[in-house]
Order: C-alpha cells, then structure tokens, then sequence
C-alpha cells in the first residue's frame, strides 16, 4: 500500500480497530482516551499519529489474548465442543 493511500485509509482502519474494541466507550477506556477525540480521529478532524496505531495495536492484541484465555476457560469447563 503507498504512503498515500495508507494515509487517506487511517480514519477508516482507525475506526474499524475501535468497532473491534467494542465500540467508542470501550475503547476510550482501553486506550485512555476522552471519547470525543476517539470521533474526532475517526472523522478526520484530527491526525492519526503512529504512536496512536502502536497503542491501538497493543490493545488489540492484550483483547486477544483475554479472549483467547476466557475461551480456554469454557472449553475446560464445557468441552471443546
């Protein structure tokens, strides 16, 4: 992907990452920021830095690796199914 497109994407890829984090609420909460400026970058209004993306990235992944040990709770508990 060019620079160009990669930076004219971010808004969008931004806003899919919070979708995966649950939504604006959460992931304000998970990446400790006010929930305005989670729109404002999502709209545009504001760049998004890479520092941003690598924080975003990080919360992803700790989200993945809560899902991945709550499943593995269940399927103890309940089987693999």
């Amino acid at each position: 992907m060019s620079a160009p497109s990669a930076i004219q994407d971010m808004p969008e890829h931004f806003a899919h990452c919070i979708q995966v984090l649950g939504g604006t609420t959460a992931a304000s909460r998970r990446l400790g920021i006010d929930e305005r400026a989670i729109r404002r970058f999502i709209n545009g209004e504001r760049p998004i830095s890479a520092g941003l993306m690598q924080d975003t990235a990080k919360a992803l992944n700790l989200m993945a690796a809560e899902a991945t040990e709550v499943a593995a709770r269940i399927a103890a508990t309940f089987g693999a199914g």
